[in-house]
């Protein structure tokens, strides 16, 4: 049986642009650096996020042909919401507008790295968007 998420890992064409992304947007704290190393398929570097149980895989690869809706999202709090708007301007990374939603279900910054990847930056829980779902338009 699964008991949570272990990690996430991501091709990534240039590891130190990568690392400036998750410290600089994520706070994430790098862990590991293979260097010239190739324990794996390619160079890589792990970074810890949050509460340091999810980690990020970062490895040498090439960029994902196209962008797509396809996004991983981390929780952050409301009161973070415009000093994370500005790490992400700051960084230089492309964002996308954020999809219509119902008042209560939280705030989402939506942005892409240099490799086609979205992440999005989300206020809300899953209780709170259900709670607001079940009220209706």
């Amino acid at each position: 049986m699964v008991s949570g998420l272990s990690h996430m890992p991501f091709l990534v064409s240039a590891l130190d642009r990568r690392g400036e992304i998750l410290t600089g947007v994520l706070g994430a704290r790098k862990d590991y650096d293979s260097g010239d190393e190739t324990c794996s398929v390619s160079r890589e570097r792990f970074f810890l996020v949050g509460d340091d149980d999810l980690w990020i895989a970062t490895m040498e690869g090439e960029a994902l042909p196209a962008r797509t809706y396809n996004h991983v999202a981390f929780k952050i709090d409301d009161g973070e919401y415009e000093a994370c708007l500005e790490r992400i301007r700051g960084l230089g990374l492309d964002m996308k507008e954020s999809r219509p939603r119902v008042e209560g279900e939280g705030r989402s910054i939506y942005f892409y790295d240099d490799d086609n990847h979205m992440f999005e930056l989300h206020t809300g829980t899953l209780d709170e968007r259900l709670a607001r779902y079940a009220k209706g338009k």
